[in-house]
């Protein structure tokens, strides 16, 4: 039963990093990953605005080097916490 449950949390988390830790009944971890997560994908989508801003403006080049680095920074971020996310949430289920 407990890999049906880790299998669970494994796809809740993947699904958006954090529910699989709520899942499994970590309150604070989990809302603490969904926060930082909203946190990466706003700092991704405010780079994501930046860059296309510069493109269609054509204003200031560290316009376009700040976009940049917010969304690279925030995709890794991303990338990261989502992993972590995964692999913890089934890790925990595997030991409830």
């Amino acid at each position: 039963m407990n890999e049906n449950k880790a299998g669970a949390a494994a796809v809740l988390s993947f699904v958006f990093s954090g529910l699989g830790q709520l899942y499994n009944g970590q309150i604070r971890k989990g809302l603490l990953i969904v926060f930082f997560t909203s946190v990466s994908l706003s700092l991704a989508m405010l780079g994501a605005v930046l860059i296309y801003t510069w493109f269609k403006q054509s204003v200031i080049m560290e316009l376009l080097w700040l976009g940049l680095s917010l969304f690279i920074i925030g995709l890794i971020l991303i990338c990261v916490i989502g992993v972590y996310s995964i692999v913890d949430a089934y890790e925990q289920g595997r030991r409830q």
